[in-house]
């Protein structure tokens, strides 16, 4: 009986309910017993009884020890249960909650891939995994939750919540390469854009596999590139190319894509090293503008690109600068000059040097003048150079993939299909260099808040780190007898692997837009 009363304590009724139903049976048992009594005396007067009469006395011994057994019995039964009833209808909401989030998180929060070579990058996502831009992250139970119940108040987050919501649930810039059996999209033959040191086709590279894959983000499909809505994207617009010969290879393939439909007219000075090409159907045009360190420089020798460069680190390259306003996208890179012998200027004096044979001049590494020309970079484009209105992009370093040896010491890039994600790194140099750019660029969107800024990321790294078979290695150029030309670990084959950079650039633009119409 006690344990059938445990086990359905949860629907006893209230204590006071229980003691004034005791106290009633009492006083309806004494009433009773009254009853008997008077009954027995009415009884002795007419006959003899076989036994001595019972007292009223006796009776009233019997009944005080049935209600002290009584209360004996309920009270154990019924206080440990109102003591601890509320916690445990607590703990019962708490687990049927916790379920409830566990369920949605795993529903609507896909896991995180493992990614080898982003493991000991800190937090993007760290941002090595979560872009910095991104709001900060919440756990996956308190993320379903909001989703649930509507932010708590039964309203709808805004049009610009929704578009990151949307946006996080597929970064673009997380994933594999698939392949792609319908590729490529254009020819040696079709493109005239493709230069010499990138044609490895016409070079007679043997094998054309690298050619068919394409990039595959974990969370979404990412549309190839479509060349005439790329076009409808960018009508009445300027897309600028601000960096090095990277950058360059990067423009050439988005006019070898767009050439499926049509060609731009040169609108460039003859001989210049910077171009200009319009689509005048779509009111359209791209830049490229040469500048390998983003900041202002001297070559020590005029004319001589192979000596070394004085850095002012601290001031604008006007070359790009000067023209900002006029921009609607920029697309800013830099890399592989970085390595190259220099001198560093701040406020216009000398302050060190990297590989300079002085021994008077502090020696610093390559990551100090990355650093500091993206911190000018990101300067100009926050309205230090005057008020710049588009958007800007930073595209993230593209690794070199020199194996056997250094660029000038036989070092090659020999293989022939692309590297899955546990089966290489972002080592060394790269690493050191990748993350000095995502860390500038989470200080800059931080400064550019107050100023209207718009600083998105172009995260190339993740995915160009797993293409060691995308270079035209000594596919660049004919052999020359008695001549030992480096092997191009760097550049990249047209078409090659960076033509799914303007799938991403496609997608990064048609976000911009989409933004831009909920505004107006």
């Amino acid at each position: 009986m006690i344990q059938h009363s445990l086990i359905n304590c949860r629907s006893s009724p209230p204590f006071s309910f229980l003691l004034s139903s005791f106290f009633i049976f009492l006083t309806g048992t004494k009433t009773h017993a009254h009853k008997i009594f008077d009954e027995m005396k009415l009884q002795t007067s007419e006959i003899i009884p076989l036994t001595k009469p019972k007292t009223r006395r006796k009776t009233r011994t019997v009944i005080a020890i049935v209600a002290l057994a009584f209360i004996l019995t309920i009270i154990p039964l019924y206080f440990p249960y109102s003591q601890n009833y509320n916690q445990l209808s607590l703990s019962f909401q708490i687990g049927f909650q916790s379920l409830d989030h566990n369920t949605i998180g795993s529903t609507t929060t896909p896991p995180q891939p493992n990614n080898p070579s982003l493991r000991d990058q800190g937090a993007e996502d760290s941002p090595k995994n979560i872009p910095p831009d991104a709001p900060a992250a919440t756990s996956a139970n308190s993320t379903s939750t909001n989703e649930k119940r509507g932010d708590g108040e039964g309203k709808r987050t805004s049009d610009d919540e929704e578009e990151v919501v949307e946006e996080k649930k597929c970064d673009l810039f997380s994933g594999e390469w698939a392949p792609n059996p319908d590729g490529p999209y254009y020819t040696n033959t079709t493109c005239y854009a493709i230069q010499d040191h990138q044609n490895c086709m016409r070079f007679g590279r043997p094998d054309l596999g690298f050619m068919k894959w394409r990039w595959k983000p974990d969370e979404c499909e990412l549309p190839l590139f479509d060349p005439i809505r790329f076009l409808e994207l960018v009508r009445g617009k300027s897309l600028a190319f601000v960096g090095d010969s990277v950058a360059r290879n990067h423009m050439q393939s988005l006019i070898c894509l767009l050439s499926t439909v049509g060609h731009p007219v040169d609108m460039s000075k003859p001989k210049a090293g910077n171009r200009l090409y319009v689509y005048t159907e779509y009111n359209f045009n791209i830049s490229i503008i040469s500048s390998p360190y983003l900041i202002r420089t001297e070559k020590t020798v005029p004319g001589d690109i192979a000596t070394p460069f004085n850095l002012f680190l601290d001031e604008f390259d006007q070359t790009w600068t000067g023209k900002i306003q006029t921009f609607d996208y920029i697309i800013i890179s830099a890399g592989q000059w970085f390595f190259r012998p220099s001198y560093f200027y701040l406020n216009r004096t000398l302050i060190g040097c990297l590989y300079c044979p002085e021994s008077n001049v502090t020696h610093l590494p390559s990551s100090f003048s990355y650093r500091w020309a993206f911190r000018t970079a990101f300067r100009a484009i926050n309205g230090g150079a005057g008020k710049f209105n588009g958007v800007a992009f930073l595209r993230t370093l593209a690794p070199s993939h020199f194996e056997g040896g250094p660029w000038d010491k036989g070092g090659d890039c020999v293989r022939t299909g692309p590297y899955k994600r546990n089966e290489t790194a972002l080592e060394e140099y790269n690493l050191e260099m990748y993350s000095v750019q995502l860390e500038e660029m989470r200080i800059a969107q931080k400064a550019g808040r107050g100023t209207g800024g718009k600083l998105r990321l172009f995260d190339a790294t993740k995915m160009m780190v797993l293409r060691p078979d995308g270079h035209p290695s000594k596919y660049g150029h004919w052999p020359v007898a008695n001549r030992t030309i480096p092997n191009d670990c760097v550049h990249w084959c047209l078409p090659g692997p960076i033509d799914a950079w303007n799938d991403l650039l496609q997608e990064l633009l048609k976000r911009e837009v989409k933004k831009q119409s909920k505004i107006t």
